[in-house]
C-alpha cells in the first residue's frame, strides 16, 4: 500500500481541484492506493503560515507521513525538505485529483526535479 498527498483548493473527493502551488494550498487529500485501486482516507486542513496559523506546510505533511507527494508546484525548500526525507515529488498537469490518480497509476507522472523560482509562483 502507498500513500500519497496531493495539494487541493476544496474539499470535493476525487474531483477535488489540484492547487496550483503546494504550499499555499488550503487542503490536502490524503490518498491509498493498494491493488491499483485508491480512496481518500482524509482531507487535511493547510494551517501554515500562510493561512494564519504557524510553520510550514512540509511540516504538516511530514507528520502524515506519505511516500508521494503529487503537485503542480512546489519552491525550493520544500522540495528540499522532501528529498532530505524520501518522499517522492511527482509533477502534474492534471486539473483533479482523480487524473492525477490514473496518471500515477499509468505510471505517467514525472519526478519534480525544477522548484517554482519563487514561493509565490502561480502559473
Amino acid at each position: 500500500m502507498k500513500k500519497l498527498m496531493i495539494p487541493i483548493m476544496e474539499s470535493n473527493g476525487e474531483n477535488s481541484i489540484i492547487s496550483d502551488h503546494f504550499g499555499r494550498a488550503p487542503y490536502f487529500a490524503v490518498i491509498e492506493i493498494s491493488d491499483n485501486n485508491f480512496k481518500i482516507i482524509t482531507i487535511v486542513e493547510n494551517v501554515g503560515e500562510h493561512f494564519g496559523g504557524h510553520g510550514k506546510a512540509a511540516t504538516l505533511i511530514l507528520e502524515q507521513k506519505p511516500d508521494m507527494l503529487i503537485v503542480k508546484g512546489m519552491g525550493p525548500r520544500a522540495l528540499q525538505i522532501f528529498n532530505d526525507n524520501g518522499i517522492g515529488v511527482l509533477s502534474t498537469e492534471a486539473s483533479i485529483v482523480k487524473e492525477a490518480i490514473g496518471s500515477y497509476l499509468d505510471n505517467r507522472l514525472t519526478n519534480l526535479v525544477e522548484p517554482c523560482e519563487d514561493s509565490r509562483h502561480h502559473p
